[in-house]
């Protein structure tokens, strides 16, 4: 396998995860009895570019087609999370009526509402079908398709530009990253500015978010990284916030080299020497991470056993990717955790890949009254206790196995 940027070829295993369906592979009550397709889950570092990135065993086309289950706008932190980002960037950038916002990976028009409500001009670009129906049906004219120079090119032709090029947690889910990033330069206008959110790496390793990792991630990113690739394809970072979101983010700002509008500031040093200091330029920084995610592992199997023995009720809430990937590397079944909550209809009344845990309403919970409920999207621990703090009635207990194992 070569590294998806420099070419290199990848040796250093970061981590191994052995195998998994893709996440968000959820499956009817007629595919119980039907065999599962399994695909490793294997991730490497680069040594020349430290590009963390894993091998595309499962191609995209085939994880974004279909009823795509993931909804945006089910996450009402979210929601806020993108309310404000629309209020910052018109602060601070000035966007108005004469100005144009393309959100590459729209989803369901969760965040291009808040700029259309301003009366500024929108674009969605968005692969899934389902979700994409869902903005179109707010009015958020948005393309079905997937991203990169071939559709940046063919949008260019028609006279369609950014002066706000936007991507969330989409830059880690191109396999093609180049492509990605190569398509933005063509798209933005002269004088426009890129924002892309994405998981920071210094947090997924320092804070044990391993599962993170799964086959719709197919890079794990650094500000040294990203500035690298940003800057294979003439455009240059030039700001960078760090945010809380999915376990702490960055937020990277990014313009044409050739544009002089900008300046540089002084927090893109800052986040630089910080992953300098830490030494993630160096393969050092990697190892080990394969022995913390085992430690997660057997703390969560051996807390499952126990109250299995001593006959307690285990639910869990949060039907999400990440948790599919803790779950099949657990080994988890649905003899140990009887069923997972989650707000999203398009996920309940399903079962969860490999584990066939059943995915119900958040009915389910005051009706069973489990001793236990496992947060598996840790990244809105708060706003889970904080809606499920019900459970308290009858002396129920939440569960948070990441970073490390604990009972609140």
């Amino acid at each position: 396998m070569q590294c998806r940027f420099c070419k290199t070829e990848l040796k250093r295993v970061f981590l191994d995860l052995v195998n998994s369906p893709a996440s968000n592979s959820f499956l009817t009550y007629s595919q119980l009895n039907e065999p599962e397709v399994f695909f490793p889950l294997k991730v490497y570092t680069c040594h020349k570019c430290f590009l963390v990135q894993i091998d595309e065993y499962k191609k995209s086309d085939s994880i974004f087609n279909g009823d795509y289950v993931y909804f945006s706008s089910y996450s009402q932190s979210w929601l806020a999370h993108s309310k404000k980002y629309t209020e910052e960037m018109i602060e601070h950038f000035g966007f108005d009526a004469t100005s144009k916002v393309v959100e590459i990976a729209s989803n369901d028009g969760y965040l291009l509402q808040y700029f259309q409500e301003k009366g500024i001009p929108v674009l969605g670009i968005e692969p899934t079908a389902n979700t994409a129906q869902v903005a179109m049906d707010k009015g958020i004219e948005t393309v079905i398709d997937f991203f990169g120079v071939k559709l940046a090119t063919e949008l260019k032709s028609r006279k369609i530009g950014a002066d706000l090029l936007l991507g969330n947690n989409v830059l880690a889910h191109v396999p093609d990253i180049v492509d990605f990033v190569a398509g933005m330069k063509i798209l933005l206008n002269p004088t426009g500015i890129i924002t892309m959110e994405f998981p920071h790496l210094m947090q997924l390793v320092d804070n044990n978010q391993f599962d993170t990792v799964y086959h719709e991630h197919y890079s794990y990113l650094s500000c040294y990284t990203v500035q690298q690739i940003f800057a294979a394809q003439g455009l240059e970072l030039f700001d960078v916030d760090e945010i809380p979101t999915h376990g702490g983010s960055l937020r990277i700002y990014a313009k044409h080299k050739a544009d002089n509008t900008r300046s540089i500031s002084e927090r893109l040093e800052t986040v630089l020497a910080k992953e300098r200091s830490k030494g993630m330029q160096t393969l050092e920084y990697y190892d080990g991470f394969q022995q913390k995610a085992l430690q997660v592992k057997l703390d969560l199997t051996t807390f499952l056993i126990e109250q299995k023995r001593n006959n307690k009720r285990v639910a869990a809430y949060g039907a999400a990717a990440k948790g599919n990937t803790l779950l099949n590397y657990c080994g988890i079944k649905n003899d140990l955790i009887e069923f997972v909550v989650d707000a999203n209809p398009h996920k309940q009344n399903k079962w969860l890949p490999a584990s066939h845990i059943p995915v119900l309403s958040e009915v389910r919970l005051k009706e069973t009254k489990p001793e236990y409920v496992i947060i598996l999207p840790w990244n809105l621990k708060e706003e889970i206790i904080d809606q499920l703090s019900y459970i308290r009635d009858w002396q129920g207990k939440f569960v948070i196995p990441i970073p490390t194992f604990q009972i609140v």
